[in-house]
């Protein structure tokens, strides 16, 4: 009597794992990186920023600048048929909305403005880069990689 009441225990246990593992299975997994590009080969002074992710720098080593700095990066889901904004900074969000089979429509925003409008398929390990201008021949880019 026992050993059957473990195994029903178990049996729902393992139904109520099963269904939180589908109920998360169809979200997309992102990072956002709000990247400073540059060809000075610091950041500015005064700055924190880091050298941006090597994986990710070989995906943007045909933009024209030398330097990459990451100024931060958030980890984000997003749920299929559905829209997310993100902050990146007091200053910059994305906005990125599902637009099924792995397409999304993805809306940087910089002031409070629309800065860049993209419309692209992404996949797994992909990046997409939206980017803003910046003075002194830099650019804020606002790299979003899709992790899962």
């Amino acid at each position: 009597m026992v050993r059957a009441g473990l195994w029903g225990i178990l049996a729902g246990v393992l139904f109520v794992c099963l269904a939180m593992t589908e109920a998360a299975a169809g979200e997309m997994q992102f990072q956002v990186h709000l990247v400073w590009a540059t060809d000075d080969p610091k950041p500015p002074q005064g700055k924190d920023y880091k050298p941006l992710e090597p994986e990710i720098r070989k995906q943007v080593k045909a933009l024209k600048w030398k330097n990459y700095f990451e100024v931060r990066h958030v980890d984000f889901s997003l749920s299929p048929a559905t829209s997310k904004k993100v902050s990146i900074s007091d200053k910059c969000s994305i906005e990125v909305k599902d637009l099924g089979n792995s397409n999304l429509e993805v809306v940087l925003i910089g002031k409070g403005k629309e800065v860049a409008r993209v419309k692209q398929v992404l996949r797994k390990g992909e990046i997409l880069v939206p980017a803003g201008d910046a003075p002194n021949e830099t650019a804020w880019l606002a790299i979003l990689k899709r992790v899962e």
